[in-house]
């Protein structure tokens, strides 16, 4: 009995100085938070200059700086003591982030601020530095590659059945390749969307609009992707 109380006293005592051995200094800390900050605002300069569409957020720009701070907040206090870190990974398990992410280049930014924050909390610096530059560079070779050209959707409202043979013969001048994507007929009203590639648009949306019981003609770009 006396052995297993001298064992947990023994335990006890070692804890207790896992949590005072780790002492971080004033520079160490400063110096983290300075170059975190630095990288913080290079990832919100290079999200901004990448993201060229219409669903850019400000709000979530400054949450990807603001995040990558936090996190080396959390990592230098978690190297403190044991028992900070139980209780870091404890709370953090709790999260939820529910935002839709619109863009999926928005996660691998999230992704690359939190790794930021994690690296300069760990006090390497050289990684972090070299890692922004290395994914700099493979974001700007990425851009320069060409992508296909997204298809056209042709959207036909008529109201005689008939416009589809009509249609076919318009497409085969215009297009060399088409796929009718969706075909509705009821007694009055036919709906027509195909999927086509062409370089003549506004002459293809010209004759298809002059077809025979033709009410609304419309051609939109597609790249397949669906955004909330």
């Amino acid at each position: 009995m006396e052995k297993l109380e001298k064992f947990f006293a023994q335990l006890m005592e070692a804890l207790t100085g896992a949590v005072n051995q780790a002492e971080l200094r004033t520079s160490t800390v400063v110096v983290a938070l300075a170059i975190s900050t630095l990288l913080a605002a290079y990832i919100y300069f290079i999200y901004r200059l990448c993201n060229r569409s219409g669903f850019y957020s400000k709000a979530f720009n400054k949450t990807l700086a603001l995040m990558a701070l936090v996190t080396t907040g959390i990592v230098l206090s978690m190297q403190t003591s044991v028992f900070v870190s139980l209780g870091m990974v404890g709370a953090l398990s709790i999260v939820r982030f529910r935002n839709v992410v619109k863009d999926p280049l928005d996660l691998f930014f999230l992704f690359w601020s939190i790794s930021a924050g994690i690296i300069c909390g760990t006090g390497l610096y050289k990684v972090a530095v070299l890692l922004c530059a290395v994914v700099t560079i493979v974001l700007l070779l990425l851009d320069l590659v060409q992508a296909p050209r997204s298809p056209y959707l042709l959207i036909i409202n008529a109201s005689d059945p008939a416009v589809a043979d009509a249609l076919a013969v318009l497409l085969k001048k215009y297009t060399n390749h088409y796929r009718i994507k969706s075909r509705t007929i009821s007694e009055r009203r036919v709906d027509l969307i195909v999927e086509l590639h062409t370089k003549r648009e506004t002459e293809l949306v010209s004759d298809c609009a002059g077809m025979t019981g033709v009410r609304s003609v419309s051609l939109m770009a597609h790249d397949g992707e669906l955004r909330a």
